[in-house]
């Protein structure tokens, strides 16, 4: 099942499956459009109404995405899943990064020092989701 998000109106399931810690993976695009799928962390942020990856800059997807902002992430946990699709940025300056990093921390845990973050800012335009978790 699929849903585009009003994120006042966010279905209770996905944003405990979204808060949940849990892997998840990115996949971006290469240049002739083969799928790249790494495994990632992603926090979704209600206030800002997006998707948070930390990752360092240079990284295989920060270029994807500079090049190509089409991207995925998802995450199964037995019979439970949700995909979202969007479209990402590339953050780099420190109040953006730093957003990042604290709503990666709030989902996983601290993030250790690196001068060579940047954030995945995705704008979020579909859910994708067990039946389960978009009943409300």
């Amino acid at each position: 099942m699929s849903w585009r998000p009003g994120w006042g109106d966010f279905p209770a399931g996905l944003l405990e499956f979204w808060t949940e810690r849990q892997l998840c993976t990115l996949t971006s695009l290469y240049a002739d459009g083969r799928p790249h799928v790494v495994a990632v962390g992603v926090a979704l942020d209600h206030e800002q109404e997006c998707a948070w990856v930390i990752t360092r800059r240079g990284s295989v997807k920060a270029r994807h995405v500079a090049a190509d902002p089409r991207v995925a992430a998802g995450s199964v946990d037995g019979g439970r899943w949700s995909s979202l699709e969007g479209r990402a940025e590339v953050v780099t300056d420190r109040p953006g990064v730093a957003r990042a990093e604290e709503m990666y921390a709030a989902r996983y845990r601290v993030p250790s020092e690196n001068p060579e973050r940047v954030a995945l800012r995705i704008t979020v335009e579909t859910f994708l989701a067990s039946r389960s978790l978009l009943e409300r």
